[in-house]
């Protein structure tokens, strides 16, 4: 029985907080290990600015931003090298990542497999790099405009995939999550909106993800004729991430979600009705390692600075996650919500030993 396969989730996924200087300047990750990201999701969490998302496929001066249907920019005083334990940051004049003396911000980082490689799997060729053992590529290639496949390279099923396009503005974050409804494949949500699921055959063609491939129809989100597109795909990785769903009940004694492991990072959506993409770490959320945490909220389709909320408690579990809320963005009564979690430690490591979580 295979109980995890990283018993240290820090080699794959990690978080830093810092202070912008409005000067370049380096940061390396708190965690234990050594890790360089080929994605980063930066976000000030003291002022209103929207978030910057790079990665190392499309380059550190391509930046695209999850609340916004712009077109990618190319900048170069924000973010200027993936480093091999963190990452190095221009001015940041434009706020998203190191703008001024005193503005705070919070980096999440994903591990990806370095340099693309073309990948044929597809109808679309695309450059991939990829992580079988974390679950996560990135994916890049130019659209058609018609029903196509595209090579993903995990080597398993994703669970969670994110298109933008890159050259035109008004094309929205196009996301599938394999437990949205009883037929995935058929919806998608928009990052960037607050929107409930939508059926709309001409996402994802009204075909599921395989091993290999991921589907697109005619939709400009996903497939937009000679666009180049962005997809990041991740698929489940037993112990270190888990994207699933479940039922709200309004009430303060909440559902409990079983993760197979303590989350160090948690996005949750509500798939039912208008809400955002709440969005909560253990890094930001000075409450851990001692539960409630969920009260440092950012929204990932929003620009706003942190809020400090104690409507939004959960506790983050040695297994999982209890949400101790009534709020409609994790738990209103009969609606559906879907999640994306990340482990700060596996329950149980790879040799079938109970880890202490904090």
């Amino acid at each position: 029985m295979a109980y995890t396969t990283i018993d240290n989730p820090e080699l794959y996924f990690q978080i830093k907080t810092y202070t912008g200087t409005g000067s370049s300047q380096a940061h390396t990750f708190d965690g234990s290990e050594d890790m360089q990201p080929d994605f980063l999701w930066i976000k000030s969490r003291s002022n209103n600015a929207n978030p910057g998302l790079f990665d190392s496929v499309r380059g550190t001066t391509k930046l695209l931003s999850s609340p916004s249907t712009d077109a990618e920019t190319t900048i170069s005083s924000e973010l200027t090298s993936f480093d091999s334990d963190g990452f190095t940051l221009g001015s940041g004049g434009g706020g998203y990542t190191n703008q001024n003396s005193g503005r705070t911000y919070v980096a999440w980082g994903w591990k990806a497999g370095g340099s693309a490689s073309s990948n044929s799997n597809g109808s679309i060729t695309s450059s991939v790099s990829a992580n079988t053992t974390a679950g996560f590529s990135i994916v890049s290639y130019t659209g058609t405009g018609s029903n196509a496949t595209i090579g993903h390279g995990l080597g398993s099923v994703p669970a969670w995939i994110i298109t933008k396009g890159r050259d035109t503005a008004g094309n929205n974050w196009a996301v599938y999550h394999h437990k949205n409804t009883s037929a995935p494949e058929t919806e998608y949500l928009a990052l960037n909106g607050t929107n409930a699921t939508v059926d709309q055959a001409n996402y994802w063609n009204d075909t599921a993800p395989t091993s290999s491939v991921f589907t697109v129809g005619s939709q400009v989100d996903t497939n937009k004729g000679s666009e180049a597109m962005i997809a990041y795909c991740w698929a489940e990785i037993k112990g270190f991430s888990k994207f699933g769903s479940y039922t709200g009940n309004a009430s303060t004694n909440g559902p409990y979600i079983h993760t197979g492991f303590r989350p160090s990072y948690v996005i949750i959506k509500n798939t039912s009705t208008s809400n955002d993409w709440f969005t909560i770490d253990i890094k930001r959320d000075t409450l851990g390692p001692n539960n409630p945490v969920g009260r440092k909220s950012l929204e990932a389709n929003d620009s706003a600075a942190e809020v400090t909320r104690t409507t939004k408690d959960m506790d983050f579990l040695s297994n999982g996650i209890k949400l101790r809320t009534a709020d409609g963005t994790q738990n209103n009564s009969g609606e559906n919500y879907v999640y994306m979690a990340f482990a700060e430690n596996p329950f149980v490591n790879s040799n079938g030993v109970p880890n202490n979580a904090k």
